[in-house]
């Protein structure tokens, strides 16, 4: 028992030397040279890193500083940028615009104190294309003409719509209440016009006029020609016909005047000396129905003065 316990004690006070002879040896200066290391960045690899950082801060400045120029020059706001403003409507545009490229809208409109303009150095296209991207209708206006390609095209009022003017494949309505034409050489048609009534304007002459050929008025029921208050004047160069082909001709008037119808003179000279003082003269007729003045008797003078229808 004694034994092991001075074991044990002597063991302590080896492991206790040892301990100590451990730690005087950290604390003994070293004699040996050691060689030594700088740390860090040194010479022109020093200086080309502080040149980049000296580099990257001036390019960071002129990026800043372009930035708020651009901000500045092009008036960006939360709004919008320049006469563009952003609105809950849609886009809001002030003033003249530029579009290079093909602009897709729903809707255009102008301000209310403004008219909208279209201006192109060439010429102005609208198009309208249905879902599968096919064209179904075309406006263009140009240097020299207005173009429009639709299935039909129509000219509405502004007040309650009504159709003003439309034109598809089969015909043209004119719903306007007057269609003027002011033209110095008025309307042409190549074909008929169909209308129940042709009116002039008011203090103005109706003139219906075929230049080079004849004009032509026909109606299976009648045509009647009337002058309220005024003449009623047929003037033609060589004959005038009036045929009735069923009925008759009717003349009806207070005083029926045919003038420059031929006269007839007999050769003797009491009856020379009686027409200077003729007033009345008998109405003849030759059997292909020429009329002339024979003067006027006891008796008929038609028969004595016949051969005036001899030369007819």
């Amino acid at each position: 028992m004694d034994r092991s316990t001075d074991l044990d004690i002597e063991e302590l006070k080896m492991t206790r030397e040892q301990y100590i002879l451990a730690t005087q040896q950290n604390h003994l200066p070293r004699t040996e040279n050691a060689q030594l290391y700088p740390v860090g960045i040194y010479g022109w690899r020093k200086r080309c890193l502080y040149f980049f950082v000296l580099l990257l801060l001036v390019t960071t400045i002129v990026n800043l500083a372009m930035t708020i120029w651009i901000l500045k020059v092009m008036n960006f706001t939360v709004d919008g940028m320049g006469n563009l403003r952003v609105t809950k409507k849609g886009i809001r545009l002030e003033g003249i615009s530029e579009f290079l490229l093909p602009l897709y809208v729903k809707e255009i409109h102008s301000r209310k104190d403004s008219p909208l303009v279209l201006q192109s150095d060439r010429n102005v296209t609208v198009n309208a294309r249905n879902h599968m991207g096919q064209l179904t209708g075309q406006l263009t206006v140009g240097a020299e003409s207005v173009e429009a390609q639709c299935k039909r095209f129509e000219v509405r009022a502004s007040e309650d719509g009504r159709v003003l003017f439309s034109a598809d494949e089969d015909a043209i309505t004119i719903g306007a209440e007057k269609l003027k034409v002011t033209g110095t050489e008025g309307a042409v048609f190549g074909h008929s016009v169909e209308t129940p009534h042709i009116r002039a304007e008011p203090s103005q002459d109706l003139r219906l006029e075929s230049p080079t050929r004849s004009l032509i008025m026909e109606a299976p029921r009648g045509v009647q020609v009337r002058a309220a208050a005024g003449d009623f004047k047929a003037t033609c160069r060589k004959e005038l016909h009036l045929q009735s082909t069923e009925g008759e001709i009717f003349l009806n008037a207070d005083t029926i005047r045919l003038g420059n119808l031929p006269t007839v003179s007999f050769s003797s000279s009491s009856s020379s000396s009686s027409n200077s003082r003729q007033t009345v003269y008998e109405l003849c007729v030759c059997p292909n129905g020429k009329l002339y003045l024979s003067p006027a008797g006891v008796g008929s003078t038609c028969q004595s003065s016949s051969t005036i229808c001899l030369w007819s």
